[in-house]
């Protein structure tokens, strides 16, 4: 099997790209212009209407957030885990509960 590299395309392609396809040019003959699948622009328009024009981007396939979504999903992170310590906190007490019965009924 050959090593294919992929293909990397720098922020001005992609802001190119999309100032194109905003003109009213159909996606996939722009697509075939440029030499790329479809999916991409429709990928570039999804993340460019998501994130700012200084943060979209900015990455290879690595999904950039924002400050205030970073410090939502460390939030969330912190959330969940909180809600897994209760679980097995419940589990723990259930299960002594029921030891505690069973010695007080032998």
């Amino acid at each position: 099997m050959a090593n294919q590299s992929r293909k990397k395309f720098d922020k001005a392609f992609k802001e190119r790209a999309l100032e194109l396809l905003s003109q009213g040019r159909k996606p996939s003959h722009l697509a075939s212009e440029l030499g790329i699948p479809v999916t991409y622009l429709y990928r570039w328009k999804r993340e460019a209407s998501q994130f700012d024009k200084q943060v979209r981007f900015s990455g290879n396939g690595t999904e950039r957030l924002t400050e205030e979504q970073q410090r939502i999903k460390e939030l969330e992170k912190q959330l969940a885990d909180a809600r897994l310590e209760q679980e097995i906190l419940k589990k723990a007490i259930g299960i002594f509960s029921q030891s505690d019965r069973n010695a007080i009924n032998s």
